[in-house]
């Protein structure tokens, strides 16, 4: 993004993002860069009418004339494109004739597109179309078993698989030669899910000091060894931002060659890494930390499950001898770390996630909640500490960053806390501010709750996002004062730039500007590449959920309702790791209004349903295409 596009409130205008509702209505998501205080509270989100939107994509860049209407609330007019991201459309024929159009999915556009090049197609046909100014061309019919993956594609402007070229320029990448630390000779071991090919992070663990520190090596494969700034590759990752991992798909920010071989930390083979030694004392406090342009030789490739196995249940035999007592010392880093995490407060990276299974055949034929286990949270804690240390480091020397900044709720926001709490039945008395610590305390009030992945859900929802800015500033979630990503930089753009950042200090250049308006601009890109990947692996998941349940219509859950729309409920489902839609018309009643105050549903006749009320319901029935599962009382 040039720095011409700076998103800004000046003079009466704003720049936004527009996404678009499949009822033809839009929102304007205006941004506002760090520094720039211009709302009191966050930025709005700017009801656009659907005349308002005609001629506009979900995504484009707008700027547009700022109305306050009073009591917080805004609206937009007079917008103007600035930026279109998008260089395709989905959708479907319509038309006879000469006359074809292109009706892009709902969730893109609001109006028909002229269509060309599209002899041969009948109404009806499901096509991907190039933009070429305001009309659709080069149209390609799709075949109904990969339209609904091109869906997700197309509406998020991803970007596909690399070309056979960019393949052939990750295979043919010449390492740069560097002076590096030789590790090799350490006991160093990757842990992660059997299906992973992209290893971008190894651990190890050198021999235990007098006073009992020990210190902890986070290696991280070098990427920019084989990736000059300002090279192809170079380019089409910054592109890209991040890896997309849809859940019958990756979409890898580097070719396969660099990011699932050559610059995977696989074992027994060497590797270039940037790596960043941490010494813990045995409180858990990080004493010191250095950073160094490193070879690394990984010793085994393990699985979340084999950690799990050896660490809890003693049993060794998937873990070679050579490593094991590397994994105990590991276990006791982390142990010391997160007594120091818990005494900070913040959440917990915790989660229930719903994960998809496929059979041999590629056909979908599971889905069920993951929950996080010991060696999922070993290597989080380290991957934690690794990235707050980094920022440290970097901060203490005046040098740039991309820094992770999540911001705590304000008066308004917390009050929201408390209400939800309230009616998960949970007391809270947070004060007019939360800090990490109350929030942690409330956390351990329900982690044992059988409700706890639906409250978890509600609150990180609550909290709202992090962010990449060039601008100091606290995780609140993290409870870190400085945080900060450098250990995934086969995997996000922002990782690779911390490397760079580093490598040239490391090197000996003194002229790098903390605080670079380039740098911020960046920043801008990659927050909203990173936005449009998560809404595409989310879209996917549920497109495929939708999928699975539609052969399931009548199957019962219990489940939690964890928002309230003027349409009906939005309910979490126990064990699915996954959320429906009770519309008003199936709830006992009539007369249904929506009741903020409360986050509630209120009939005439007095019935409620609220935010954290445990309901049992039914599927009801389901549409993948738009990703939606309807539920029902049962």
């Amino acid at each position: 993004m040039s720095k011409s596009s700076r998103s800004k409130v000046r003079r009466g205008r704003v720049r936004g993002r527009v996404s678009v509702h499949p009822r033809g209505f839009g929102f304007l998501r205006v941004d506002v860069p760090d520094g720039e205080h211009s709302f009191e509270g966050p930025a709005p989100s700017i009801f656009l009418p659907p005349p308002d939107v005609n001629g506009i994509l979900a995504g484009d860049l707008v700027d547009a004339r700022l109305v306050e209407e009073g009591d917080g609330r805004y609206s937009a007019t007079d917008l103007e494109i600035l930026e279109r991201p998008r260089d395709r459309l989905i959708g479907e024929v319509v038309g006879q004739g000469r006359r074809l159009r292109l009706r892009p999915d709902s969730e893109i556009a609001n109006e028909d597109w002229p269509l060309y090049g599209a002899k041969g197609l009948s109404e009806g046909t499901t096509v991907v179309a190039e933009i070429e100014g305001s009309r659709a061309v080069r149209p390609r019919a799709l075949e109904e078993s990969e339209a609904s993956l091109e869906r997700v594609i197309a509406r998020w402007s991803l970007r596909g698989e690399h070309t056979e070229e960019l393949e052939e320029r990750g295979r043919r990448a010449r390492q740069k030669k560097i002076p590096r630390r030789d590790l090799r000779g350490v006991p160093t071991v990757t842990i992660d899910g059997p299906s992973t090919r992209d290893i971008d992070d190894a651990v190890a663990v050198l021999p235990v000091q007098a006073d009992g520190s020990l210190r902890v090596l986070v290696s991280i494969a070098d990427v920019d060894a084989f990736v000059p700034e300002g090279s192809e590759l170079d380019l089409e990752a910054r592109a890209r931002g991040t890896s997309v991992y849809l859940p019958d798909l990756v979409l890898p920010m580097f070719p396969r060659s660099l990011s699932e071989d050559r610059c995977s930390l696989h074992p027994d083979v060497d590797r270039a890494a940037l790596t960043v030694e941490m010494r813990i004392d045995p409180e858990g406090r990080i004493r010191a930390v250095d950073l160094e342009a490193t070879r690394i030789r990984s010793d085994a490739r393990l699985t979340y499950e084999q950690v799990e196995e050896f660490l809890d249940q003693g049993k060794t035999s998937a873990v070679p001898e050579s490593v094991q007592p590397l994994l105990r010392w590991l276990r006791t880093a982390v142990g010391r770390l997160s007594a120091v995490r818990a005494g900070r407060g913040g959440l917990s990276m915790v989660r229930e996630e719903a994960t998809v299974g496929f059979d041999r055949k590629g056909q979908l034929s599971s889905i069920a909640a993951r929950s996080e286990t010991s060696a999922h949270r070993l290597i989080e804690r380290l991957m934690v500490a690794a990235n707050e240390s980094v920022a440290h480091w970097l901060g203490e020397r005046g040098l740039p960053a991309l820094y992770r900044v999540h911001p705590a709720p304000d008066a308004d926001g917390v009050d929201q806390l408390a209400d939800f709490a309230a009616n998960f039945g949970f007391e809270t008395a947070f004060g007019s501010e939360l800090t990490p610590r109350a929030l942690a305390a409330f956390e351990a009030q329900y982690a044992s709750a059988r409700a706890a992945p639906a409250i978890r859900a509600v609150l990180r929802k609550s909290l709202g996002p992090a962010r990449y800015t060039v601008h100091p500033g606290s995780h609140f979630g993290l409870a870190a004062p400085l945080y900060l990503h450098f250990t995934s930089p086969i995997r996000r753009y922002s990782d690779l730039v911390c490397h760079r950042i580093i490598k040239a200090h490391l090197r000996g250049d003194r002229d790098q500007v903390a605080v670079d308006p380039d740098l911020e601009d960046l920043a801008g890109h990659i927050n909203e590449l990173a936005f449009r990947a998560a809404k595409a692996e989310d879209q996917r998941l549920r497109m495929l959920a939708a999928r699975y349940f539609s052969s399931r219509v009548g199957q019962k859950f219990d489940g939690n309702v964890i928002s309230v729309k003027p349409f009906g409920l939005i309910v979490q489902l126990e064990g699915v790791g996954l959320t429906g839609a009770v519309p008003v018309e199936s709830l006992p009643g009539s007369d249904w209004e929506e009741d903020r105050g409360t986050q509630s549903l209120v009939s005439k006749g007095g019935r409620r349903y609220g935010v954290g009320r445990a309901m049992r319901v039914r599927i009801a029935g389901t549409d993948e295409e738009q990703g939606h599962i309807e539920l029902e009382p049962a």
